[in-house]
């Protein structure tokens, strides 16, 4: 054989060994469809198959993850939003391609628009100056994503000049929006923090937000604010013998919760080697065999603490309390200043925005109290339904997140100290050896 054919050869190994092999089995399980994905380890590759999936509102219900060496296998029970499993033949290919590529996949929304990054103090009516000042600036929000936890805001906003439809890349106008933001984010008490970035970056919204947050170190601030009674149980321990730090979840389950907590451990430099999810009576219980990139497990009290205070905040992040609200009408300028500062008049909070068009059609969704973060009196709603058009915002009320039994349900499942170990460093092994997952637990 010629050496330029042992090359070609080669190079075709190379790409099958890093390419993910995917497979779909809809003949295991009753009640969902099995994903399988293989392939060489790479820190980041389970965040982009967990991506993937999430981001194509599928439910992960349960979950086995598996490193032997220098290869993964990971294993999701997966479903649609109604809990069928999945039959449609375009979904699969899509997912197929998707999760094919996952060494390289990136996130590829939003192109031909300017990202603007905001975080500071939350306050009441913040938002709506936001969007005021960006009408002011003829800016143009196509796509927005909205978080508050622990008195802070994270926001996402992609916008397009107003008069052109492209992306702002005046140098002159973007110093105009970053200064006028920051003026506003700061407000009277909040000088230091308040942040503004413009940005021509393509990036995962929903990362990015995690990553802001985290930054901002939301995790750490007014824990107070959330009652420890509700907040998710998170509990870390160390498992010496094999030199891994072994991270525990219970909380109530929702969508997209795998996603948060693999993001923040990602981001965070941990590695998951092995690892077990489930999902049972609306309960997730998740549990995750961590190291650092460099090999070594969790090795202080301060970080153990730091870890649990991270993935609490991931996933308390989305876990809001209040009413929903649908606005589904013509999209025109100033239709997001003008509802928002609506909401304001009336006195009501947002916590929590997404926002988006299709075509003509703005698609928006908020999540509101009142200012001083109450559930809204029905009054009120309905004061701001006939300002705004009754056939154009919707109600729906936002289930709770979290319930006081549910909080004291999980402690009592948790356990404490050497019996959580204990518990930990059968379960994960035994499901993946009998699973056939794994050949060893190193």
């Amino acid at each position: 054989m010629e050496w330029s054919a042992c090359l070609d050869e080669y190079e075709k190994l190379v790409i099958r060994m890093n390419t993910p092999r995917v497979v779909f089995d809809n003949a295991v399980c009753a009640t969902a469809t099995l994903v399988k994905v293989d392939s060489a380890r790479k820190h980041g590759i389970l965040l982009e198959a967990v991506q993937v999936l999430t981001d194509l509102n599928l439910c992960i219900n349960k979950a086995y993850i598996s490193s032997d060496g220098r290869w993964f296998m990971d294993v999701f029970h997966v479903t649609d939003q109604n809990g069928n499993k999945l039959t449609d033949e375009s979904l699969i290919s899509y997912i197929e391609q998707s999760l094919g590529t996952c060494n390289s996949v990136r996130f590829t929304g939003f192109k031909g628009l300017t990202a603007l990054e905001l975080t500071g103090t939350d306050r009441p009516g913040l938002l709506s100056e936001v969007f005021a000042v960006l009408a002011n600036l003829e800016c143009n929000v196509v796509e927005a994503k909205v978080w508050t936890h622990n008195g802070r805001i994270a926001s996402l906003i992609y916008v397009k000049d107003c008069d052109s439809g492209s992306p702002i890349e005046d140098s002159q106008k973007i110093d105009r929006i970053e200064g006028r933001l920051r003026n506003v984010l700061k407000g009277d008490n909040d000088i230091l923090s308040a942040k503004t970035t413009v940005s021509m970056a393509v990036t995962h919204t929903e990362r990015r937000l995690h990553q802001m947050m985290f930054a901002d170190r939301d995790y750490e601030r007014d824990s107070t604010m959330v009652s420890t009674e509700i907040r998710p149980t998170v509990t870390v321990q160390n498992w010496a013998e094999r030199g891994y730090s072994i991270v525990n979840v219970l909380c109530k389950d929702r969508p997209k919760l795998l996603f948060d907590v693999v993001c923040t451990l990602t981001d965070m430099g941990y590695v998951v080697f092995h690892g077990t999810i489930d999902t049972a009576s609306n309960q997730a219980s998740q549990e995750f065999y961590i190291r650092h990139t460099d090999g070594t497990p969790i090795s202080s009290e301060a970080e153990r603490q730091r870890v649990i205070q991270c993935l609490q905040a991931a996933i308390e992040r989305r876990a809001y309390e209040g009413v929903k609200l649908e606005l589904y009408t013509t999209d025109r300028p100033h239709l997001l200043s003008d509802v928002t500062r609506t909401f304001r008049e009336n006195g009501l909070n947002v916590t929590r925005a997404e926002i988006s068009t299709t075509g003509d059609m703005a698609i928006n969704v908020f999540y509101v109290t009142d200012a001083a973060g109450n559930a809204v009196e029905p009054k009120t709603i309905e004061a701001v339904r006939e300002k705004i058009g009754y056939s154009s915002l919707k109600v729906k009320e936002l289930p709770l997140i979290y319930h006081k039994a549910a909080g004291d349900e999980t402690t009592t499942k948790m356990g404490t100290g050497g019996a959580v170990l204990l518990s930990l460093g059968s379960l994960v092994r035994r499901n993946l050896y009998n699973l056939g997952l794994i050949r060893s637990y190193s």
